[in-house]
């Protein structure tokens, strides 16, 4: 017969709750809740939550949080008890609780891979172009992640396009992550609260895109006191407030940036400018303990105007209501209701018209995390997107116009996804995530489309050799209820963690993805003309299949960190342009494209210095990026004959070292060092005159390079004693960008010297030497 004593020590009992930070009430993510003699633990979820089940008995918690001080806490388990934690930023005036065990060592167990992770302190001290702190910017100095040069829009994450990202700020869909052409990034880093790139093993309840995914979160505001911070930098300045609405239970968050570079423009003759704003806000309030309400959003604008005859405007503006909802004590529940849109709108006065175009999507998604053990956490969920994509409108700016109004025709689309996925601990050294996810797309009804002979709108002509836009042979119109076309895709996901030892694993992962919407651009950089536009009858989605294996290590008790991975991925149905393609205000954008395919295999390595006076990190990457697009039968010889060729984002070497030192409490210092092979490029093979004109002949598709592109960043940042009794902190940052003046190549053009006349190469470089000062300060 089994004692009362022997039955109550089989019992399995849950504990939960939410871990925030004692300041702010503000909810952390990723915080290690570890419980040493069970030999487990879990991390908090993407708004704090955490749960464990363990058997009934006497337990040490300890939780720990990287820039905060760790805690331990004795409990007594009898019972599904709900434990909330609140945990202190570390000081240096305080000891820091040792933790006994390796909390380093359970994430190296972690079948989590090919992520990388910064915290806003990191990015907030990283010398940048300007002194503007920067996100995008600062992901670049990962391994895998790169841009298309100086002045260029968004990011390449192994050597992927821009538009196979997906960008979410609080899981709202952002399209367009650039302010000023690349410049800067639309995320102000005071709002953010934990952002992550995923290049590879990617969740399944992520989907949409084929290359990366960057997840960033804003903060939810202080719900204890009111508290304000800034910068005024030389170009651009921010300040941003927060504090409760209801103490300990509301709180608001309102954030601006602008930039204010072009007041200077005007006190000169010079009738140009050029300048964006931004705000960020959030409303947050805890009904009572199972349930939460936020509201966030962002919007923000460039404007560029030359002598009042052009003038550009484009931006993003989002809206999200969650509702976060604690179903039981094990499972966690948040439905979110999107709004998402992004314009671009063009006036040129001088010749009397104004040019529209965008996309917008609302999106209904209700995701739960179910804690069913210890050793066992699943995730599913549900999503609903419906998009409104308007290729362009141009219209008379008034009656003088000779300007006729004409629309181009708008087209519609619904993409839904149901997901499943589980985090699997299956020993003490082996553990997975895997999953699958089921996406359908459905291509919508429109005014007017185009039918064409034997359903190809792209002619070939084999006496030319040359593609050309075929003919309609007529038009159909349908309902937005009418689906013209539909994919159905499952995309499984794995992802496998071996550990060697409690200091090194060995990881491997797979994906599959579908991405069903495509950034018609012919330029290695996006721009804002650019548009979306959704898979349908000829233009089909693209589908990815990623392999990843990795080896990972702590070294000197985790005073550094190797992290060592390997890649290969295929893109199917990736689209090219035929030669002379017309992509602006094209209302048959099927008569200029064709499916192809691409790849992109590589090495990378990550060594970090975690510890110590002097921290950072060297990043390397060793990569090909190449793009194939065969004929449609074999008497047809395709784009570039049909033979591989460099992506326009195709880099060999990729190497970047960047360092922090710690002086002392007021002295910081920061230097970022970047080295990378030259983008590809087409370079003229020879040239012959035609009535009087000189004619480039090009060979084949991105065969030349770009010179090596590399440069040296430092910055200082100088932290004034708080005088007792001040409330305000402040700071100074003091930079220089490319500190020994390189003339990087943006571009390099060929023309006649118009005295000796012979042909010569023009380099186009857009920055040198860039001294910065930003003062930071908050209250």
């Amino acid at each position: 017969m089994f004692s009362q004593g022997s039955l109550s020590a089989q019992e399995i009992y849950i504990l939960n709750g939410v871990i925030t930070d004692a300041s702010s009430n503000e909810t952390l993510i990723g915080v290690n809740l570890i419980v040493p003699s069970a030999k487990t633990g879990v991390t908090t979820n993407d708004y704090g939550y955490y749960s464990i089940k363990l058997p009934a008995g006497e337990y040490d918690i300890q939780v720990s949080y990287l820039g905060y001080q760790s805690i331990r806490e004795k409990i007594i388990l009898d019972e599904n008890k709900k434990l909330d934690f609140q945990l202190s930023e570390s000081s240096q005036n305080l000891d820091e609780i040792v933790i006994t065990s390796d909390i380093e060592g359970l994430n190296i167990k972690k079948p989590e891979m090919s992520m990388n992770k910064l915290s806003i302190n990191t990015i907030q001290n990283l010398p940048v172009v300007f002194g503007e702190v920067d996100v995008v910017k600062s992901l670049l100095l990962l391994p895998g992640v790169s841009n298309a040069g100086e002045g260029s829009s968004g990011f390449n994450v192994r050597g992927g396009a821009v538009d196979q990202n997906l960008i979410l700020l609080d899981e709202a869909t952002i399209y367009n992550s650039s302010h000023l052409f690349g410049l800067f990034s639309v995320f102000n880093p005071d709002a953010i609260k934990d952002l992550k790139l995923y290049k590879g093993g990617i969740p399944a309840e992520y989907g949409g895109r084929v290359s990366s995914v960057l997840d960033i979160y804003q903060r939810d505001g202080n719900s204890k006191n009111f508290k304000m911070k800034g910068g005024i930098g030389a170009i651009s300045s921010r300040l941003l407030a927060e504090g409760p609405i209801v103490k300990d239970k509301g709180s608001f968050l309102i954030g601006g940036r602008s930039s204010y570079a072009h007041l200077f423009l005007k006190l000169t003759d010079n009738n140009n400018s050029a300048y964006f704003y931004d705000l960020n806000t959030k409303l947050s309030y805890k009904l009572d303990e199972s349930n939460k309400l936020l509201l966030s959003g962002y919007f923000g604008r460039d404007v560029f105007n030359i002598s009042q005859n052009f003038e550009n405007t484009y931006g993003n503006a989002v809206l999200n209501l969650r509702w976060n909802h604690i179903l039981s004590d094990n499972i966690f529940t948040n439905l979110s209701a999107i709004y998402s849109d992004y314009y671009y709108g063009l006036n040129l006065n001088f010749v009397g018209f104004k040019w529209d175009s965008g996309i917008r999507n609302l999106n209904l998604k209700y995701d739960f995390n179910h804690y069913i053990n210890d050793d066992f956490q699943l995730k599913y969920g549900m999503q609903n997107t419906y998009y409104q994509f308007n290729p362009g409108e141009i219209a008379p700016i008034d009656e003088n116009s000779g300007i006729n109004y004409f629309k181009l025709i708008n087209k519609y689309a619904l993409e839904n996804a149901l997901y499943i996925s589980a985090e699997h601990r299956f020993s003490d050294k082996l553990s997975a995530e895997y999953g699958i996810r089921f996406s359908s797309f459905f291509r919508l009804g429109q005014k007017e489309y185009n039918i064409y002979e034997n359903d190809e709108p792209v002619n070939y002509d084999a006496e030319r050799g040359i593609y050309s836009e075929a003919e309609p042979i007529g038009t159909g119109t349908a309902s937005k209820s009418t689906i013209l076309k539909a994919y159905n895709n499952f995309e499984p996901r794995v992802a496998i963690a071996y550990a060697l030892t409690d200091k090194q694993s060995l990881k491997l992962s797979y994906n599959r993805m579908a991405q069903y919407l495509h950034l018609l651009s012919n330029t290695s950089s996006p721009t804002p003309l650019d548009v979306w536009a959704p898979s349908g009858t000829f233009i089909k989605p693209q589908i990815l299949h990623q392999y990843a294996v990795g080896y990972y290590s702590n070294l000197k008790n985790n005073t550094y960190s190797l992290e060592i991975e390997s890649f290969f991925k295929k893109i199917e149905n990736r689209i090219d342009y035929i030669n002379g393609a017309n992509l602006i205000a094209n209302n048959a954008i099927e008569r200029v494209v064709l499916n192809g395919e691409s790849r992109a295999y590589g090495l990378e390595l990550l060594l970090r210095k975690n510890k110590g006076r002097l921290k950072g990190w060297l990043a390397y990457t060793l990569s090909r990026s190449e793009q194939r697009t065969p004929g449609r039968n074999l008497s047809e010889p395709g784009i570039n004959n049909g033979e591989w060729y460099r992506s326009n984002y195709d880099k060999t070497h990729d190497l970047s070292i960047t360092s922090s030192y710690d002086l002392n409490e007021k002295w910081q210092f920061n230097a970022n060092f970047i080295l990378q092979t030259g983008l590809a490029t087409t370079f003229p093979t020879a040239q012959y005159r035609y009535e009087g004109l000189t004619v480039p002949v090009y060979g084949q598709r991105n065969e030349d390079r770009l010179p090596s592109y590399h440069r040296l960043d430092v910055s200082a940042t100088y932290t004034p004693s708080k005088k007792t009794g001040m409330k305000m902190q402040s700071s100074w940052n003091f930079g220089i960008y490319n500190i020994y003046n390189r003339s990087n190549a943006y571009s390099i053009t060929f023309r006649e010297n118009q005295e000796t006349r012979r042909n010569e190469a023009v380099r186009l470089s857009l920055f040198g030497i860039i001294p910065s000062i930003t003062y930071n300060f908050q209250f």
